[in-house]
């Protein structure tokens, strides 16, 4: 195994509130699908069994409480978290250094209630 991360859902309740949330705080575009049990929209990725995406079905409840996603914060993690902040997202922890070799992290709370973590080497 190279690595042990291969997919994640972040779970929200309205699709177009939070994908206009994350097209904003990632400069993206999401790719919106509709599945068997749900909707979702991916993140974009390159490499298979490498990516994620907004969930919304009856598995999905979004909350502070559950897992929490580290998604990365590009060159400088304070670009997206200030966006995410201007878009109504509360910063639970500000640019914080890990640790020299490993970088920054920060949280916030995204638009539908959810703890989402950022990492960045800067």
């Amino acid at each position: 195994m190279t690595t042990l991360i291969n997919w994640f859902e972040i779970p929200v309740q309205d699709m177009d509130r939070a994908c206009a949330f994350y097209e904003t705080v990632f400069a993206t575009k999401l790719n919106r699908q509709a599945g068997s049990d749900g909707h979702m929209a991916v993140f974009p990725y390159t490499q298979p069994a490498t990516g994620g995406a907004l969930c919304r079905s009856e598995h999905h409840r979004p909350g502070a409480s559950g897992c929490i996603p580290y998604l990365n914060g590009g060159e400088d993690l304070a670009q997206p978290l200030g966006r995410a902040e201007k878009l109504g997202a509360t910063v639970l922890l500000g640019k914080t250094m890990v640790a020299p070799e490993v970088g920054y992290m920060a949280l916030f709370r995204d638009c539908e209630g959810n703890t989402i973590g950022l990492h960045s080497r800067a």
